[in-house]
C-alpha cells in the first residue's frame, strides 16, 4: 500500500532534500501548506532551519500551528526534524521568549558544548537509551547521524528520550511519544542510517501504529 506523507511547507528548511528522500524509502511525497491536502496524508513532517520564533510566526501566520496540533492529537504519525523538532516542545531561549506547539513537554535551550565551537555540525553517534518504531530497522546500541545545530531540547519527561549524542555534553537528539517522534540530526542526510529510519517511520504511517516503547 502507498503511503502519502506531506512535508509541511511553512517557508523554512530543506524541504525538497526531505521529500526526495522519503520518496527513496517509497512513500508518496508533496511538499504543501495546503491544510485540506495535508490533512489527507498518512503522516506529516515537519522540517526547519532556521531561528525558533521565526518559525513559530511563520507557522502561526499560514494557520499551521493549531493544524499540527489537531492532527497530532488525532493521532496521526509527526516527524519533526532539526528546528521541526524543537518547535514541538513548549518554547524556547533563542531569541525573544517564544511559546512552541507544547506537543511535548519541555524547553529547548543553547547546548552547553563547552570549549567546542557552535554551531554543532557533522555525523555524530547516537545512542538509543530505548527502542520505537523509529529506531526498529537501526543497530540497537544506536549508529552515527548527520547534525547541525546550536539549541537542544530538555524534554520534562525523560521517558520521551529514545537517543542521545554527546557533544561538551549529552544532550537529548530523538524524541517519541505515541505518534509524535521527533530527530535533532537530519536523517536526509545521513545516508543508509537516515533511510532505514524513514522508512520505519513509512511503516508507522502505514499501520497507524503508535510509536512502540521499550
Amino acid at each position: 500500500m502507498s503511503v502519502s506523507i506531506g512535508v509541511i511547507d511553512y517557508g523554512m528548511g530543506n524541504r525538497r532534500s526531505v521529500q526526495k528522500a522519503l520518496e527513496h524509502v517509497g512513500a508518496r511525497a508533496m511538499i504543501t501548506s495546503d491544510r485540506a491536502t495535508l490533512a489527507r496524508c498518512d503522516g506529516l513532517v515537519l522540517p526547519g532551519v532556521g531561528a525558533f520564533p521565526a518559525a513559530m510566526r511563520n507557522l502561526a501566520q499560514r494557520g499551521l500551528a493549531d493544524f499540527i496540533r489537531e492532527q497530532a492529537h488525532d493521532a496521526k504519525p509527526l516527524l519533526g526534524i532539526c528546528l521541526g523538532m524543537q518547535v514541538l516542545f513548549d518554547g524556547s531561549q533563542e531569541g525573544e521568549p517564544t511559546a512552541g506547539l507544547g506537543l511535548l513537554g519541555g524547553q529547548v535551550r543553547w547546548l552547553l558544548s563547552g570549549a567546542r565551537r557552535l554551531p554543532h555540525i557533522g555525523w555524530n553517534d547516537v545512542r538509543f537509551e530505548r527502542s520505537c518504531t523509529l529506531t526498529a530497522a537501526l543497530p540497537s546500541a544506536g549508529c552515527p547521524f548527520y547534525h547541525v545545530h546550536s539549541l537542544v531540547a530538555d524534554p520534562a519527561d525523560p521517558a520521551d528520550i529514545v537517543g542521545t549524542a554527546e557533544y561538551g555534553e549529552r544532550f537529548t537528539t530523538m524524541v517519541a511519544r505515541d505518534t509524535i517522534m521527533g530527530v535533532q540530526f537530519h536523517p536526509e542526510k545521513s545516508s543508509a542510517h537516515g533511510l532505514l529510519m524513514l522508512g520505519s517511520f513509512l511503516q508507522c504511517c502505514r499501520q497507524g501504529a503508535p510509536v512502540a516503547r521499550a
